[in-house]
């Protein structure tokens, strides 16, 4: 079993009476990011050891309850050790900490006991030295037995240091901060500007974790530049969803009206909403909402351009853009489910979208329905013979 323990008893540097914590951060609290982080990674309960607790704290520990996960709030090392699971392990998140779902994932499947650490002491992710190399980067996996330990010591001790100090003395084993997670903003802040700052550099690196071309070079760069917009004026998902959602109705209903060109411009302005929503909802981790979106972003794109194949061939009076178009979708979807690693240059379904909609505009859209089909087949080989590879 898995658990999860995340510290919540600094104060803000720059807000009186404020826990760092409780600080804004990506449209929710840091204390409920990081609970996202835990539960996506696999966590069934979380702890959070508080020194006070606030009115801003107790509701975001009931915001987080109500993601079907168990979350208690304790005082000492006792509480935590009787409220704990006897056999799991669990992920610790030091007070302040600020990091992506990658790291913590990495640190989910090592051994307990374990600990992230840093070689630089200068930098935000240093947390507490433990050797005269090496400093805590803020993450760790112990066994529930470890809690026990901390608890036989004096109750004065702080919390998180004794943790740290024990698994030290017990040889954890060190896991070095990877530098991707350092450029994607991981360590700890408890300055309210400095850590929007910092939540921009999270949201930079949740939009590039997507691979594919259009993706990474088209529609990323367009959601870096709106999400941190969107989540400074905490617009709410239901206004993102909205708008990509009467996008597509409206290039639904501009190819009913025969204008094939304009609703394919229009089914990229609903992608570039979808893509954008779909990552404001997972950042608020609201993960059911971001998956609908992704999926309504791939049955748009299939839709729109077996649209322009079959308006195409409506006008020409012969079946060959239509028939493209079946091509595209159809081979498109059986590359979707092969396995194995999606390359940068592989075909998707933004990519065929945005690849046919200048030829549409063109008016040369049976040539661009032929170069995705051409495309979708040349990304299907190559996925076969990776497969193959791999047999």
């Amino acid at each position: 079993m898995l658990a999860g323990l995340i510290f919540a008893t600094e104060e803000s540097d720059d807000a009186a009476d404020t826990l760092a914590a409780t600080l804004p951060f990506g449209g929710m609290t840091l204390l409920e990011y990081q609970a996202r982080l835990l539960i996506a990674a696999g966590v069934g309960h979380i702890l959070v050891a508080v020194g006070r607790v606030t009115p801003a704290l107790l509701g975001a520990v009931s915001r987080i309850g109500k993601r079907d996960i168990a979350v208690d709030v304790v005082r000492s090392a006792e509480e935590a050790a009787a409220k704990a699971h006897p056999l799991a392990n669990l992920i610790i998140l030091a007070d302040g900490l600020v990091t992506t779902d990658g790291v913590v994932h990495q640190m989910a499947g090592e051994a307990p006991d374990a600990l992230l650490v840093t070689v630089d002491e200068q930098t935000p992710a240093s947390v507490e030295r433990v050797d005269s190399n090496h400093c805590w980067a803020g993450v760790a996996l112990i066994s529930a037995a470890r809690l026990g330990d901390i608890a036989a010591l004096p109750r004065e001790y702080d919390f998180q240091s004794s943790l740290l100090r024990v698994c030290v003395q017990e040889g954890a084993r060190q896991v070095l901060l990877p530098s991707s997670a350092k450029r994607a903003g991981h360590g700890v802040e408890r300055d309210r500007d400095a850590l929007a700052s910092r939540s921009n550099a999270v949201l930079a690196a949740l939009a590039n974790q997507r691979t594919g071309w259009a993706d990474r070079y088209i529609f990323t760069p367009i959601t870096r530049l709106a999400l941190p917009w969107l989540v400074r004026r905490s617009v709410p998902d239901w206004a993102v969803i909205g708008a990509g959602a009467l996008l597509s109705v409206a290039s639904l209903t501009l190819f009913g009206f025969r204008f094939p060109a304009i609703a394919l411009c229009v089914a990229l302005l609903a992608v570039m909403s979808l893509s954008t929503g779909s990552l404001l909802s997972w950042l608020r981790g609201d993960d059911r909402p971001a998956r609908w979106q992704e999926g309504a972003t791939i049955i748009l794109c299939g839709i729109a351009v077996l649209a322009a194949g079959a308006d195409e061939s409506l006008r020409s009076f012969t079946a060959t853009a239509a028939v493209l178009a079946a091509v595209t979708v159809a081979v498109g979807t059986m590359v979707d489910r092969m396995p194995g690693r999606k390359r940068v240059w592989y075909g998707s379904a933004t990519a065929y979208l945005l690849l046919v909609t200048p030829f549409a505009v063109g008016g040369l859209t049976t040539i661009g329905l032929g170069v995705t089909a051409a495309y979708a087949l040349l990304t299907m080989a190559s996925s076969v013979e990776q497969v193959r590879e791999k047999a």
